[in-house]
């Protein structure tokens, strides 16, 4: 893919330069300014292997494969019943503005662990279950799986940003992220402009 950057290992590094519970509330503010639409694909992030990350520039998005190159359909987490992956964890998004706040650089958001990072209030009441979004060639779809933390989170950025997302704020803002499907498969770019289908 065009202007792919492998991170190998690295996210199994910890950062001692974790942000306080004070200075995640005073950022707090940028993050709640985030568009209710109309939100720009700031990364793309996909997951060749455990642990593995490359930052593309442009990706295509399938129903077979969700961001193709990455490993959606081969980690273990949301399966169907008969141990299929299950589509509607095909795909994470989260929200830019909360990986920064967090992360303290843009070099560590791929750390989060998800594939499209959007300039874009992920909130439920923004984007409730079945909200379908077009970015570039692609139509997703937001699904009702939940996205929780985990001790990998924790370690990267935090138990403070991990509680963060916890809280009853953090959950009604999806600052963890959110889950979706590809509904209409094709090309994303960074700096695609990601709209609600109306």
């Amino acid at each position: 893919m065009k202007g792919a950057s492998s991170v190998a290992g690295g996210p199994t590094v910890a950062d001692p330069d974790h942000r306080t519970a004070p200075e995640l509330e005073a950022g707090f503010g940028h993050v709640l300014e985030s568009p209710r639409d109309g939100g720009a694909l700031e990364m793309i992030v996909r997951r060749p292997g455990v642990d593995r990350r490359e930052t593309i520039e442009e990706g295509r998005l399938s129903f077979e494969a969700g961001l193709e190159g990455d490993s959606w359909d081969r980690r273990k987490g949301y399966v169907t019943a008969d141990g299929a992956p299950d589509p509607d964890a095909q795909l994470t998004l989260t929200n830019s503005r909360f990986a920064d706040l967090i992360a303290g650089s843009r070099d560590r958001w791929p750390l989060a662990g998800d594939q499209l990072f959007v300039d874009l209030d992920l909130g439920v009441e923004n984007l409730p279950t079945g909200t379908k979004l077009s970015l570039g060639e692609a139509v997703i779809e937001v699904t009702a799986l939940p996205h929780t933390g985990c001790k990998k989170y924790a370690r990267r950025f935090g138990a403070e940003a991990l509680r963060f997302t916890a809280q009853p704020e953090g959950r009604r803002c999806n600052l963890r992220g959110i889950y979706a499907r590809v509904v209409v498969p094709g090309a994303v770019r960074v700096g695609d402009i990601v709209r609600k289908v109306r």
